[in-house]
């Protein structure tokens, strides 16, 4: 499934590209909050609102009709910088176990060299996979888990400890699988347009055979 292409292009003043723009800002705030101030747990909670508002730009874009081409680089752009910059700041606190923060690492460094790739290619644009975005999402609250586990104890930390490692592995599960399911979708991106409209006609004529 994926992200729905707006009927228009309102542009980049809109409420969803603020809310990117915005989450974007905080970055410096949470790398400062884990290594300069030492705050883990101010760090986990706004780790934890920036993974969630990707969800409400979405909607608000949706429900509001306020989808925008530079909105569809913008927001996937926004959850990469931010899972990055999550992963490798809890890597170096050592807050995240480093098998964790390696594969986290490693799926964004082979999903943004493929999207360069393609782009020097000149492929067409693929639109994000939902299996994609509910992976980063649940990353985005996995991360802030592991922040929230170094300052809980007792009962507190058993729950949160069985969260975190839901997040985790259903993310990095989620995560890899979309990146598996963007190969297809980066043939036919390559493919000249006339090709894959062709290639396209034919399976939704083989689907309704």
């Amino acid at each position: 499934m994926t992200v729905p292409v707006p009927a228009t292009d309102n542009g980049w003043r809109t409420i969803p590209n603020l809310i990117s723009l915005l989450r974007l800002l905080c970055v410096p705030v949470f790398v400062w909050l884990v290594l300069g101030a030492d705050r883990p747990l101010i760090a986990g909670v706004l780790l934890a609102v920036l993974g969630a508002t990707d969800w409400v730009d979405g909607w608000i874009a949706r429900r509001y009709d306020q989808g925008s081409a530079i909105g569809k680089v913008l927001d996937p752009v926004a959850d990469r910088i931010l899972l990055i910059a999550g992963a490798v700041v809890l890597l170096v606190d050592g807050t995240v176990p480093r098998w964790v923060g390696v594969l986290v690492l490693a799926r964004e460094a082979l999903i943004s060299l493929a999207t360069l790739v393609l782009a020097l290619a000149g492929a067409r644009r693929i639109d994000v996979l939902w299996v994609g975005k509910a992976g980063t999402l649940a990353l985005m609250f996995a991360l802030p888990g592991f922040l929230l586990l170094s300052v809980a104890d007792g009962a507190a930390h058993a729950v949160l400890w069985g969260g975190t490692w839901c997040f985790t592995i259903g993310g990095l599960l989620l995560s890899y699988w979309a990146a598996v399911q963007y190969v297809p979708a980066a043939r036919s991106a390559l493919r000249p347009r006339e090709l894959a409209e062709d290639g396209v006609a034919v399976e939704n004529a083989g689907g309704h055979a």
